[in-house]
């Protein structure tokens, strides 16, 4: 943990979160009110629509399940690693993702299944490609992780024992841009409605076309 991250690594994971905080929000505010990339709330939704025998709330949930997992698949299969490092293939991983959300506004604007299923393969792309970077778990998607460290450390700090504070910094700031992301997605969906997710869209696909073009001279030569 002595190892500092590099400094793309706090930019990125703080920008990705505020991506997701929108994403999830509208997922909130829109015709379902259903979270995009909280898979441990989904599945116990997903195990009470079967016991209840809500057939089409099962499919939903299953596929939005399915999709995250899929999109995680996706990143492995691009990025085909768990350490960041520049070099790999983020930039397209990150065009997908915007390719993705821009597809899914108009699909959730006419109440159709495959566009939450679309943000929640965007998500599951979105959070496996910043798995861990020296020892420190980045999650961008969701704050479950996040708050259970924040608390772990802050009981060692009550104990006296040493605190881990690049992990603590980092803590607070992906917790602070999911934060910041949701209360802007929830600014922004009763005025623009789902075009708000075009505003990730945005964010990752020029970050992702600028690396690629960044990159490719780089990977020719």
């Amino acid at each position: 943990m002595a190892e500092r991250l590099a400094g793309w690594v706090w930019v990125g994971g703080a920008a990705l979160a505020c991506v997701a905080g929108i994403i999830n929000v509208v997922g909130f505010l829109g015709f379902q009110q259903q979270a995009i990339t909280h898979l441990t709330g989904n599945t116990s939704l997903l195990g009470a629509a079967l016991v209840a025998g809500d057939g089409a709330a099962t499919l939903q949930l299953a596929a939005m399940l399915a999709a995250f997992v899929a999109g995680s698949m996706l990143s492995g299969l691009l990025i085909q690693d768990s350490t960041l490092q520049l070099g790999r293939r983020y930039g397209v991983a990150l065009t997908l993702e915007s390719l993705m959300l821009v597809a899914a506004a108009p699909l959730f604007a006419r109440g159709h299944l495959a566009g939450p299923v679309l943000a929640a393969c965007a998500c599951g792309l979105q959070n496996a490609m910043a798995t861990t970077y020296s020892g420190a778990l980045v999650r961008t998607t969701h704050l479950s992780g996040m708050f259970t460290d924040l608390g772990i450390m802050l009981g060692h700090a009550l104990r006296g024992l040493p605190l881990a504070r690049r992990r603590l910094a980092l803590c607070m700031l992906v917790i602070g841009f999911f934060f910041a992301g949701g209360l802007l997605g929830a600014w922004l969906f009763p005025r623009v409605g789902y075009a708000a997710l075009y505003l990730p869209a945005l964010l990752t696909g020029t970050a992702g076309i600028g690396y690629v073009a960044i990159r490719w001279p780089a990977a020719r030569r």
